[in-house]
């Protein structure tokens, strides 16, 4: 075989690898929407879980969760369809905090139409902070205590590894001695370092990496 002919070669094993990846993706993603519609029987229709949005894998982890543990106070950074679901599945109160009046205001709307009480949207725009990055305005955060679930999927990360860095320092003390916390997109530099801080601050806690789309990091007592 030519060197010409090997390279094909080579380049259609590789399409047909990630072709197969992206098929297994897809079914998982599926597999666990179906699951999460079924278990919290919506009754509108809820907006798509792809690009920004919390995947479905995370969504149906994020139920079981709150179900499991049936916290009395959850804070969300990032509002969305989590919020929703957070929610629906059982938490006493939600606390969703948003920098984007925009989406604040699409995630009020999709309460609204589902009906589910207990859930509060504050929008909190980005200031400067001391790391150099940006975060939410403290003054939004300053009268929440004893968060049972903290769930970490905000500010906007892509572009700043350090983006979600300061929910360390701002929550390490506002939360219960019970506390779990999840934190999206650990497949990220930036996500998996604070992951993994966050779990050095807590003695108690254990941290595990799941295996979800774009990664899910979850700190939770030992």
């Amino acid at each position: 075989m030519s060197k010409k002919s090997e390279q094909i070669s080579r380049e259609i094993n590789k399409a047909a690898l990630e072709g197969k990846k992206l098929s297994m993706t897809a079914y998982r993603q599926t597999e666990a929407f179906i699951q999460l519609t079924n278990l919290l029987q919506f009754k509108s229709a809820i907006p798509p879980t792809r690009s920004w949005a919390a995947s479905p894998d995370l969504l149906l982890f994020i139920s079981e969760m709150v179900k499991k543990n049936r916290p009395s106070l959850v804070v969300e950074l990032g509002s969305g369809v989590s919020t929703l679901v957070t929610a629906k599945s059982g938490a006493r109160k939600v606390v969703s905090i948003d920098n984007s009046e925009e989406f604040g205001g699409k995630t009020r709307e999709l309460l609204k139409e589902h009906k589910v009480r207990g859930a509060e949207i504050r929008i909190a725009p980005l200031r400067p902070y001391a790391n150099g990055s940006e975060w939410y305005d403290l003054s939004m955060i300053k009268d929440l205590k004893k968060i049972d679930l903290l769930i970490v999927d905000g500010p906007p990360g892509s572009k700043n590894p350090e983006a979600r860095y300061p929910a360390l320092k701002e929550f390490k003390d506002k939360l219960s001695a019970k506390a779990v916390i999840i934190i999206d997109d650990v497949k990220r530099d930036g996500e998996r370092k604070l992951a993994e801080d966050f779990a050095k601050s807590l003695p108690n806690h254990t941290l595990t990496i799941l295996d979800h789309e774009k990664g899910t990091a979850v700190i939770s007592p030992r």
